[in-house]
């Protein structure tokens, strides 16, 4: 199983988003069970959960693990194929956002849209790794940092665009015959607050 996935169709977005194939995901992506054993959780007729299962193994959401002998019946017993999912904006391509439609670095729906490039591309690339079998080159740094004041936020955006800019011009090399084009994202954004919990 796979610790994350993104579903580039549409039709398979779409089977995802039902609320009782989403629940059965979650269930099967702690473990494999049948439709029987399902149906138990999820409080639903066993060929109910079986129309739902065999909607998700059509467009590959789920897959057998396996199968055994239950008296005269064999069960199939069925995996989610990853622990989560990501729905890419090629999912909605026509309405997918654009990036470059309109740049503004301190817009929060640029940067939306940006995430959903990353998203989209990524994602893409993956699927063309595992089909090659090839593993994808990439890198991610991820923190968390606390500023005094919005003056300290913005000598730190100017900063970090200084430092990354002198990176950039240091190693792009545009006449590289062998090289190979990356794209590089780099976002400041609020922290969520933690919701409490209900008490």
């Amino acid at each position: 199983m796979l610790d994350v996935t993104v579903i580039e169709d549409p039709e398979a977005a779409a089977v995802s988003l039902d609320p009782i194939r989403a629940r059965l995901l979650a269930e099967l992506a702690a473990g494999p069970a049948s439709a029987a054993m399902l149906a138990g959780q999820v409080g639903l007729p066993r060929q109910k959960v079986n129309y739902h299962l065999k909607a998700l193994e059509r467009h590959g959401l789920v897959e057998l693990a396996g199968e055994r002998r239950k008296g005269n019946v064999t069960e199939r017993l069925m995996r989610a194929t990853a622990a989560s999912y990501v729905i890419s904006p090629l999912a909605l391509a026509a309405v997918q956002p654009d990036p470059d439609r309109f740049r503004d670095q301190l817009s929060a729906r640029w940067l939306l849209a940006l995430g959903a490039r990353l998203v989209r591309d990524v994602g893409s690339l993956i699927t063309g790794a595992a089909k090659a079998r090839k593993r994808l080159a990439t890198y991610a740094l991820d923190g968390e940092v606390r500023f005094a004041s919005a003056a300290d936020r913005a000598a730190f955006v100017q900063e970090l665009t200084a430092g990354v800019t002198a990176l950039i011009r240091k190693y792009d090399a545009p006449d590289a015959g062998g090289g190979r084009d990356h794209r590089i994202v780099v976002a400041v954004h609020p922290t969520l607050k933690a919701t409490e919990p209900d008490q």
